[in-house]
């Protein structure tokens, strides 16, 4: 895990009190409505594209250990602390233990400012965390990249993932737009995600075609400062949070609940 200390910031009082009342609505609509998550997607496929495969239901144990891997998102770059990122406040949200890896700036194809590319911290992993799920999040920073060698690259990077862990099971959470409308590259990357990962039976949660970030809320969410550089505030960490554990709710099947046994029947 990587932590750095980031400077502190302060948040006015009306971004955090409206962050915290999206946070709020969010977990009535989740109580009663699930976000749709998205959906086991059909093995037919048009042509030129690649063959999806049905994606089964999670099953997490209580207190699951939870790899969430990624770039300056899951770092926690722009929280008044890097502990208050997503990556972090999602634990306490489900109860589970999360092992963060985030390296800003980096990507499947772009080294990052504190590590290399994805592939390579890939090939780095520890074996011995035995994770019982591997969220993978970005990689907007791939966006200046251009779409030549992109997919290998995923591929590659995700071949060692499994092969590291082969008995977790792994989620891609796709990149979030840091600016509206969304750019053409982050949407092509979007694309080439769900692709691949729906060709490996693997659910991809995608922040852009969900709407995580709208223009209703961009300013909540994202902190367009000097210090901030477009990424997720304090509050709009926890935002992401709360959709990133709404989100997994949704694909996770019920625990499995053994029935009481019946009683002996009285002896007289």
């Amino acid at each position: 895990m990587r932590t750095r200390n980031a400077r502190p910031r302060r948040r006015s009082v009306w971004a955090v009190s409206a962050i915290s009342a999206a946070v709020v609505a969010l977990a009535l609509t989740a109580f009663l409505r699930p976000w749709a998550a998205p959906t086991a997607a059909p093995v037919a496929a048009a042509p030129g594209t690649v063959a999806r495969v049905e994606a089964a239901p999670l099953a997490l144990p209580t207190g699951a250990r939870v790899l969430i891997f990624g770039d300056s998102w899951t770092y926690g770059s722009a929280a008044s602390d890097p502990t208050l990122g997503y990556a972090y406040v999602v634990a306490q949200r489900t109860g589970w233990t999360t092992i963060v890896d985030g390296v800003r700036g980096s990507g499947y194809l772009k080294p990052g400012i504190d590590g290399p590319s994805f592939g390579d911290r890939i090939a780095a992993l520890d074996p011995a965390l035995d994770p019982d799920l591997v969220i993978v999040q970005g990689s907007i920073n791939d966006r200046r990249q251009g779409a030549a060698g992109y997919r290998d690259a995923v591929n590659a990077a995700w071949d060692d993932l499994a092969a590291t862990y082969p008995e977790a099971r792994i989620v891609v959470l796709g990149p979030a737009p840091q600016v509206l409308p969304v750019e053409s590259e982050t949407a092509r990357i979007d694309r080439d995600l769900a692709e691949l990962a729906g060709a490996r039976g693997w659910w991809y949660l995608s922040p852009i075609a969900e709407d995580w970030i709208t223009e209703a809320n961009y300013s909540d969410v994202i902190d367009t400062s000097a210090t901030g550089r477009d990424h997720p505030s304090t509050a709009g960490h926890a935002y992401l949070a709360d959709r990133l554990a709404a989100d997994v709710a949704a694909i996770t099947e019920a625990p499995v609940v053994a029935a009481e046994p019946a009683p002996e029947p009285l002896v007289p």
